[in-house]
């Protein structure tokens, strides 16, 4: 775990400075800056092409992750590396045309509920095609184990454009339309950069050859293209179906809310991008001691942390609502429900690198487009019933469902599941820390209010944690802080 545990904690401290960001923009600026309507125009534009990425990208990211390893000369490496940049324009090509010639169609189906989406079809194409090159760049980085200006250019480089931008609409030196112009271009200009980097890391001689089992390739992408599309589905698609019952500024106090909680997920993130070509090594190679080895640690470590995160997030959050505009304050029960679908996601460790590394991909891949329709049909149900908590129950739902699904699946394919008698511990700590902190409350402004709960909370948490040393990575952190 000693690469993994560095380069995550370098992407970490890079990822939360782009929720630091993030937290600026979304808690304060656009609550502030523009109007509720237009900040859930961009919502859905940018949910939209979230769900759209994946099937632009053509699973390709995660195909360069798994079969790049499995190339052992740079000739090879070069005829794999050319064949899949060309691969997504397969579907990038016949999706622009239907964009074109079905422009008003796709935009009245958006614009069902709420007409002001209408005029954003080229928007939304854009901005997923950019994030699908984005990625497949990214990934290209990381098969050389270089994440770290990947993740500086996801998590931190189009939040600080929206910083200007919000900052130049307060001033009236722009207006919403532009706003909105100018970040579709902040994506593409991200995906750009992205390149360069990935091609001064590796630049690919371009050869037309085709890699011998390119046909493998072909079939693992496009079927990976489900499982792609699940995850990010189950992520957007709230937003996405809010758009189509209820007044899109809904949309809006929606995701202030759902922001909060999705913090809990950065470290999930962060590890991911350095354990999943681990992952991918491991099990070509395999080496399967070492992949339970790192199916534990990784849920461990990201449970520890993630199960804080919940409980310090949720115990502040009515002082953390006093800082908002009225209209925001009222997410209490969306932040519980997305922030325990992220402390679940999170105790699962590498599942996902797992499942897509292995040959078992095309059954779990079966559970996603299930339960892709499963979120919907929740959607359908609890929106009208219960309106912004409903959303957030129907994510919670699906979200618990596949996981289990997959948790199951591993099991009974590899014989080895992420939890051990350290995660029992865990969650015998956070149980007790939430039991006692939650009736503790302090008389002061809700910032050290906030502040001074938190840091009393994870004075106890990592107290005990050291003392008992219930994780050894942790445990040898926490020395290297303090200089042991």
């Amino acid at each position: 775990m000693g690469i993994v545990l560095k380069q995550s904690l370098n992407n970490t401290i890079v990822t939360y400075i782009g929720f630091a960001i993030g937290a600026i923009n979304t808690l304060f600026l656009y609550t502030r800056f523009m109007k509720p309507e237009n900040y859930g125009l961009i919502q859905v534009i940018l949910s939209v092409s979230a769900i759209l990425m994946p099937i632009l990208a053509f699973g390709v990211p995660n195909t360069v992750v798994k079969f790049y390893s499995s190339f052992k000369d740079h000739t090879k490496q070069d005829s794999f590396l050319t064949f899949i940049l060309f691969l997504p324009l397969v579907l990038i090509i016949p999706i622009a045309f239907l964009s074109f010639f079905a422009n008003d169609f796709i935009g009245n189906i958006l614009a069902n509920k709420n007409p002001i989406v209408r005029s954003y079809v080229w928007h939304i194409f854009f901005v997923g095609m950019a994030m699908a090159y984005f990625e497949i760049f990214y990934a290209w980085a990381r098969i050389r184990m270089k994440s770290i200006f990947g993740n500086f250019m996801k998590e931190i480089f189009c939040r600080i454009v929206q910083t200007v931008l919000l900052i130049l609409l307060w001033f009236k030196v722009i207006d919403v339309y532009f706003f909105i112009n100018a970040l579709v271009t902040s994506y593409l200009l991200r995906a750009l950069i992205m390149k360069v980097y990935a091609f001064y890391l590796r630049k690919p001689k371009i050869n037309f050859t085709l890699p011998y089992n390119w046909i493998n390739i072909v079939k693992y992408s496009a079927l990976i293209i489900l499982g792609g599309s699940t995850a990010i589905v189950l992520l957007e698609v709230d937003k996405v179906m809010l758009n189509n019952f209820l007044e899109i500024d809904n949309v809006a106090y929606y995701a202030v809310s759902g922001f909060i909680a999705s913090t809990i997920a950065v470290p999930s993130r962060a590890m991911h991008q350095i354990t999943y070509p681990l992952t991918a090594s491991y099990i070509n190679n395999k080496e399967k001691p070492a992949l339970k080895t790192l199916y534990q640690k990784s849920s461990l470590t990201l449970f520890i942390v993630s199960g804080i995160l919940f409980l310090l997030i949720f115990l502040n959050l009515d002082e953390l609502y006093k800082l908002l505009p009225n209209n925001y304050a009222n997410g209490f029960m969306i932040v519980f429900w997305i922030g325990l679908a992220k402390v679940y996601d999170a105790l699962l460790g590498n599942n996902n690198s797992i499942l897509y590394n292995s040959d078992y991909y095309r059954s779990i891949l079966f559970f996603g487009v299930l339960l892709t329709f499963m979120a919907i049909l929740f959607n359908l149900w609890l929106i009208p019933t219960f309106g912004l908590n409903g959303a957030a129950i129907a994510s919670f739902s699906a979200f618990f469902v596949y996981n289990t699904l997959k948790l199951i699946y591993v099991r009974s394919k590899f014989k080895i599941i992420p939890f051990t008698l350290e995660t029992v511990k865990v969650f015998i700590l956070l149980v007790a820390i939430g039991c006692i902190f939650w009736f503790v409350d302090f008389p002061f402004h809700p910032i050290v209010n906030i502040a001074l709960k938190s840091l009393l909370m994870l004075m106890v948490y990592v107290g005990v944690l050291y003392k008992f040393r219930i994780s050894d990575d942790i445990y040898q952190f926490i020395n290297k802080i303090l200089g042991r």
